[in-house]
């Protein structure tokens, strides 16, 4: 993991000053418990989670709001500001501070989507098979959850075939019993950003 922080910490900045790292993935695969364990790697980076930004009436329509709130502010260079969501509450809270680091993770299902890759530094998918990512998806919510997975697989299927990330990550995170091994896409399946790619080889271990 500090070995991929430390390539991530030298690539180019790709929003404003920020290097925007996107951690992408179906619902239930691990990404905010990776995203997380990389945040600490790159000395405490900020992580932006997209729980954050969806809603119950909006799962997959919070680009405008993204892009005002987050990506417009940190390009220019000053520290965003964005409304979380309240799950429970079924509202908006108060604003919550995102500073322009020198690299913020964004993560969650989307993270890669076609109107954010073009401000990626790197985009990483946590390559775990959709059916499983929902099982264990479901089995962490409990039985409270089963209507709104019902409603969020059908969303999220709706949301990949449109938009998908797969296609255009960078690099394939998978989980191990003890860390993860993060790997190039298969030659063939390189996304936008093949100098990152290439430069961490066509198999790497963290």
């Amino acid at each position: 993991m500090r070995q991929l922080a430390s390539r991530l910490r030298r690539l180019p900045p790709s929003c404003g000053p920020v290097r925007l790292i996107g951690v992408d993935g179906h619902a239930g695969s691990g990404k905010s418990t990776f995203a997380t364990a990389l945040a600490e790697a790159l000395g405490g980076a900020p992580v932006l989670h997209l729980d954050d930004i969806a809603s119950h009436d909006e799962l997959f329509a919070w680009t405008g709001r993204l892009l005002t709130q987050v990506i417009e502010p940190l390009g220019r260079g000053e520290s965003a500001r964005y409304t979380p969501y309240d799950w429970r509450a079924r509202r908006f809270g108060p604003p919550r501070p995102l500073p322009a680091a020198p690299v913020v993770l964004v993560e969650g299902v989307g993270a890669g989507r076609r109107a954010l890759r073009p401000r990626l530094a790197c985009l990483l998918w946590m390559d775990v098979p959709a059916r499983e990512a929902w099982a264990r998806g479901r089995s962490r919510d409990g039985e409270e959850q089963r209507d709104f997975w019902d409603g969020w697989v059908a969303a999220e299927l709706g949301h990949f075939a449109e938009d998908p990330s797969r296609p255009y990550a960078d690099l394939l995170v998978r989980q191990l019993q003890q860390g993860y091994e993060v790997l190039r896409r298969p030659l063939g399946e390189l996304g936008p950003h093949q100098d990152v790619t290439h430069r961490e080889g066509p198999t790497s271990m963290w």
